[in-house]
């Protein structure tokens, strides 16, 4: 169900919600968060439908501020709220709300947004493309348990990781460093099972990709050894070499949903490394809200106490 509402107010809005949900026979609100897409139209279509499909996992109010530019000077000095308000199947397993803001109303979007918050529920800021410099200081990131950017959809992305870790707060992350999970993850299990100590490692990405730095930090935090940043064709992430005294510890994926593994004096093993759709990567991150410290020392580039044996 669709309920389109012009020139109007966040009561309006709470009040077409209701209305919308008994139409529909649940009027009972089942929903365990808050999430704010701050995007622009060109990206707005997309930034919905991952949220709607991340929502069956997590069923949330959806809120989407779309800040509309300008035409003309008139446009400047005249304030409007549209909104479109979905429930049903229209909105995933929970509550979307479009709201289209004009003049002065775009400066002060928190001001819409904080009556329409569910009570008592952790809240989520996402910027799909151009997020603030300091996300935790915008007035809408303020509001936020969790605030989500994405270094993918920056001009220059190895020079907004400098600014995004200068500005760093905790319940700061990042779609690059989620996308990372399954490298982590296979790391990891490669190197309980090799048990040896690390003496050198290398990254193969294509040239500056944020997610390839992010995990070339992440691996010099935890070894304790330099990492060389080594450019391939991708995409993304194409493979990763750590050196030992008995031979290479390998994951390759130069193309494709798979990768191979190869450990010293073990024959390659095929595994699944595909990259994952938006929705998944905001559902992941929607499944824990506290502070990310790992993300933090990638961030930084900082050297962690544990011993290098595990990542």
């Amino acid at each position: 169900m669709k309920i389109d509402l012009t020139d109007t107010t966040a009561s309006k809005i709470n009040k077409a919600l209701v209305q919308g949900r008994r139409a529909i026979g649940t009027p009972a609100v089942g929903m365990v968060l808050t999430m704010v897409i701050v995007t622009d139209e060109e990206n707005a279509y997309d930034a919905i439908k991952a949220a709607e499909e991340a929502s069956h996992e997590h069923p949330s109010r959806t809120l989407v501020v779309i800040k509309r530019l300008a035409r003309s000077p008139r446009d400047r000095t005249t304030s409007r709220l549209d909104a479109e308000v979905r429930v049903g199947a229209d909105a995933g397993t929970g509550e979307t709300v479009i709201l289209r803001t004009y003049g002065e109303v775009s400066d002060h979007a928190d001001s819409v947004v904080l009556p329409l918050l569910l009570p008592d529920a952790p809240v989520v800021v996402w910027w799909p493309a151009d997020a603030p410099e300091v996300p935790a200081k915008d007035p809408l990131g303020a509001l936020a348990q969790r605030r989500i950017t994405d270094l993918y959809a920056v001009e220059r992305p190895l020079e907004a990781m400098a600014g995004r870790a200068r500005a760093y707060t905790p319940g700061d992350t990042d779609l690059a460093w989620t996308r990372l999970t399954p490298w982590r993850s296979m790391l990891a299990a490669a190197l309980d099972q090799a048990r040896v100590p690390i003496i050198s490692a290398a990254v193969e990405s294509e040239a500056d990709n944020p997610a390839a730095e992010l995990l070339a930090r992440w691996l010099e935090a935890r070894l304790k050894v330099n990492v060389d940043r080594v450019e391939s064709a991708g995409p993304v992430v194409t493979a990763v070499r750590l050196g030992t005294a008995n031979g290479e510890i390998v994951i390759d994926r130069p193309e494709g949903p798979l990768a191979t593994l190869t450990l010293p004096d073990q024959p390659p093993r095929t595994l699944a490394l595909k990259v994952r759709p938006t929705s998944e990567l905001i559902a992941e991150e929607l499944r824990r809200l506290d502070a990310d410290e790992m993300y933090a020392i990638a961030l930084r580039g900082e050297a962690t106490k544990e011993t290098p044996s595990h990542v």
